[in-house]
């Protein structure tokens, strides 16, 4: 396909690349912005049909892609707005992908992650971890910051392409939520000696604020040292995790 030239930033196209920077464009526009020079190559050897269009920078080489992929070579200004990553390598403008709403009185089906994270960077470590140890399903409570995020992408590695992701309500609509319902709490019973389910929502509040109060559910907690008051929210649902996948190998 023939290679395109965009310079201004005034362009429909630039503005409408500019605006998915931010979750209000990505729900808008329902397109995403891949950079980075590990993921940009995967995504496209794995998953070329999520893609619409490869941004490049003024100057560089083109990068091996799919014949029918639409290239365009941006001015530098116009690149150096969207890469805020600061990679100075091709751009992938990607399609968001359907996230159905999900119904919570249904029972879940394997580990289902309840999550409520703001911090896109954050929620993207959590990505990573939930599909390095096979989370059947994400749900994204109303407060979680949008997947596709760049931050979010930076920080999963593509994770979101071996995830379902599902939109969940706000807190208030976890009362209604079918069971096992479980969370990690400082405060909670021993997590050494629990014995996994299969199936469960394990629910993940949000960093710094925890769970809101009165919501009925399983509480656990990681045993430590005591060294510190607590684990970062990440860290603390990747070893719950954890525990869970060497549960389920176990007991094939």
């Amino acid at each position: 396909m023939a290679e395109r030239i965009i310079e201004s930033l005034d362009n429909p196209r630039a503005r409408l690349w500019a605006a998915l920077l931010e979750s209000r464009g990505l729900r808008k526009h329902r397109r995403f912005l891949l950079a980075g020079r590990k993921t940009v190559g995967e995504a496209l050897a794995q998953h070329p049909d999520r893609f619409e269009s490869l941004l490049l920078p003024p100057g560089a080489d083109d990068l091996a892609a799919p014949p029918g992929l639409e290239r365009i070579r941006l001015g530098r200004a116009l690149f150096d707005r969207l890469d805020v990553s600061g990679t100075g390598l091709p751009i992938l403008v990607g399609v968001v992908p359907e996230m159905a709403a999900i119904d919570l009185t249904r029972p879940p089906e394997g580990l289902e992650l309840v999550c409520a994270l703001g911090d896109p960077s954050n929620l993207g470590a959590l990505l990573r971890s939930a599909a390095a140890f096979a989370v059947s399903r994400v749900i994204l409570l109303a407060d979680a910051a949008h997947p596709f995020h760049p931050k979010c992408l930076r920080a999963a590695s593509n994770a979101q392409f071996a995830l379902e992701l599902r939109r969940g309500p706000a807190w208030a609509g976890l009362a209604q939520a079918a069971g096992p319902l479980l969370a990690l709490d400082g405060q909670g019973e021993d997590l050494a000696g629990f014995a996994w389910p299969r199936d469960l929502r394990l629910v993940l509040g949000e960093e710094g604020l925890g769970l809101p109060p009165g919501l009925e559910l399983r509480r656990l907690a990681i045993p430590t040292s005591g060294a510190v008051e607590s684990l970062n929210a990440t860290v603390a649902a990747s070893l719950a995790l954890y525990g869970h996948y060497l549960a389920m190998r176990s007991a094939k």
